[in-house]
């Protein structure tokens, strides 16, 4: 079999793997192994902490809206209710933003809303 030198692919590829982990602490940044594994790490918790920033918004938009219609004097889920009863087309986000930047409109669509 004939010999197979790697040259420039493996020092590409460690070269790579050490960019990512620039600003890493100690030997974190700059022995190839360890600095693999936390880059290897890294990447595991930034994808996971991708999906999980869908759920951490969601609750705080719902914990807007809902300290919002308290002071109106309505639960929030009777609330989200309501909204899916009359089909009004505005999601938690969209509330959220109207219930902190502009509260005369909130009041004003939870006033329209049929109350049960």
């Amino acid at each position: 079999m004939t010999r197979i030198k790697r040259g420039f692919v493996r020092k590409n590829r460690r070269k790579k793997i050490l960019k990512l982990a620039k600003g890493f602490q100690g030997s974190h940044s700059k022995l190839f192994r360890v600095a693999n594994q936390q880059v290897m790490r890294a990447l595991k918790y930034a994808y996971y902490d991708r999906k999980k920033k869908k759920t951490f918004f969601r609750q705080i938009w719902i914990t807007r809206i809902n300290a919002s219609t308290r002071n109106g004097g309505l639960a929030y889920s009777h609330f989200i209710g309501l909204v899916k009863k009359s089909n009004v087309l505005l999601n938690r986000k969209s509330f959220a933003h109207l219930a902190v930047h502009d509260q005369e409109a909130f009041k004003k669509i939870a006033k329209v809303l049929p109350h049960a």
